[in-house]
């Protein structure tokens, strides 16, 4: 037989296990996905700023391509459209002390000293500059500018309403045709005494009645004539407007007409300084970073995030130093925990830089928004209160001088029937030197003075006249009236001797 060798058959190769494609669902990155930016978009006032019955075609007025705008900034700049958020979110970020402190500074610093009324010419006018800062002081001038500077920083724009009594004995804002027409700079239309007094309106409640944007060569271009304030047409030229931030023309009907305010400027660094001020203290709370281990094959396969989120969630509620989580385990598993301890060196730093952003974009020195004098030895912040001091100024400048001007034309039209033009105002300086400094000017003017003398350029008199002068001289209002004293005196002892000499003649002679 011949010897047959049974053939083994080979065994079948195990089959290989295929791994789940991965796919994960738009939904479920949706669901985890930040919201998407806002947009630029018309702005449209709360009902009943604007009259119901033409409130459409008042609105319809804006013709802005808002589409083009959305396109241009989010294909050709960084980030996305800084748009106008509204009222009603502006108000929301007035509650945080961060954004109080930047616009409470600004709008104290512009109004603390005010204004320092001065005249031209020789004619004494004393008493009706008295008059005017009484006057001033009575209608609350300086809280009601200070009071708009606020909603500027707040809203982006100011704006003061002023209420001058109509023809009628009434008040302007209860008669419509007053209301409406144009307010001149005239003893006819401001009669003695007819100035009731301003009133501040917050932006919300008021919307551009009728503006032109058909020639920009005219000089209402995107201005408005008009505006309407619940319902109530108001003549422009009755209204104050504060805007220290203008927007471009495109973007003012989108913004009310008014600014970029300080908030929403200053919005991305107050964000940052508050989420670094909370991940310092959560890191400092929970200091360890845990690493979940869970099955995510529902999310990877294409399912819903609900499930993760969830037990995510459930994981850092339970996170906490002195607290304990449970995983599930297998019994063929060994028990294992995990933690990653962070490094909480150089947390100081950040922080403190996060801070110091804030007072970076309101112009603000660290001093004077957050009480932090400058480190290290003959540190001194006198150059950044100069600095800021300069920059008060200029604000004064831009959004106070026109105002104040028509304020004090129209308190002089109501006080006395005209205007003088030679009363002016002047912003006093914000910066106050030291008594050591005004002393070194004073020694330093002594010696100029005696060298003037001593040459004879001057007289002791002439020196003696430019210090009575001299408001800020210890020696104002100085008596020069002395030296014509002293002459009497010696007329009257010169006649004392002679009298003395013919007695004793007469007396010599008998």
């Amino acid at each position: 037989m011949w010897p047959f060798k049974k053939k083994q058959v080979a065994a079948p190769e195990p089959v290989k296990e295929q791994k789940p494609e991965m796919k994960i669902r738009a939904e479920a990155v949706a669901e985890i996905q930040a919201k998407p930016p806002r947009e630029i978009e018309q702005y449209k006032p709360p009902k009943g700023v604007i009259p119901e019955s033409i409130e459409k075609g008042i609105l319809a007025m804006d013709s802005t391509p808002y589409a083009s705008l959305n396109e241009a900034y989010m294909g050709y700049t960084y980030g996305y459209p800084d748009s106008f958020p509204g009222y009603p979110y502006l108000a929301t970020l007035a509650q945080k002390p961060e954004y109080r402190k930047m616009v409470g500074t600004i709008a104290e610093e512009m109004t603390r000293k005010w204004v320092k009324l001065k005249t031209v010419g020789d004619d004494d006018k004393a008493e009706r500059v008295k008059q005017l800062y009484a006057a001033m002081e009575r209608f609350k001038v300086k809280d009601r500018f200070r009071e708009a500077a606020e909603h500027d920083g707040y809203f982006g724009g100011g704006q003061i309403y002023i209420d001058v009594q109509s023809a009628r004995g009434v008040s302007a804002w209860t008669d419509p045709v007053e209301l409406g027409s144009k307010l001149f700079l005239s003893d006819k239309k401001i009669k003695k005494g007819s100035l009731k007094g301003f009133t501040v309106i917050e932006p919300v409640w008021t919307y551009p009645g009728v503006y032109n944007t058909d020639n920009p060569m005219s000089p209402d271009f995107y201005k408005p004539t008009e505006w309407f304030v619940m319902a109530k047409t108001v003549n422009a030229s009755r209204m104050l407007d504060f805007v220290s931030r203008e927007v471009p023309d495109l973007l003012k009907a989108a913004y009310n007409f008014r600014g970029l305010s300080l908030t929403q400027i200053a919005e991305p660094y107050v964000n940052n300084w508050l989420r670094t001020r909370d991940s310092v203290s959560d890191l400092i709370h929970s200091f360890t970073i845990p690493v979940l281990s869970t099955n995510m094959a529902t999310v990877l396969q294409g399912g819903g995030a609900e499930s993760l989120i969830n037990r995510l969630q459930m994981f850092n509620q339970c996170r906490d130093n002195r607290g304990a989580f449970a995983v599930d385990n297998t019994p063929a598993q060994e028990e294992k925990a995990e933690f990653i301890s962070a490094p909480l060196g150089g947390l100081d730093a950040l922080q403190a830089q996060a801070q110091e952003q804030m007072a970076a974009v309101s112009s603000i020195p660290l001093v004077k928004l957050l009480g932090i004098s400058p480190a290290g030895l003959n540190a001194s912040s006198d150059g950044e209160i100069r600095v800021f001091y300069d920059y008060i100024h200029a604000l004064q400048q831009s959004i106070f001088k026109d105002n104040l001007k028509r304020v004090l034309d129209i308190i002089q039209l109501s006080e006395f029937g005209d205007i003088d033009p030679d009363i002016y105002f002047e912003f006093e300086p914000l910066y106050e030197m030291t008594e050591k400094e005004k002393a070194e000017i004073r020694k330093i003017d002594a010696d100029t003075d005696a060298v003037n003398v001593a040459t004879g350029a001057l007289t002791g008199n002439e020196i003696r006249q430019k210090i009575a002068n001299d408001p800020d001289s210890p020696y104002h209002s100085l008596d020069l009236s002395d030296d014509i004293e002293i002459e009497d005196d010696y007329e009257d002892d010169d006649q004392r001797e002679e009298e003395i000499d013919a007695a004793n003649a007469e007396s010599n002679s008998s």
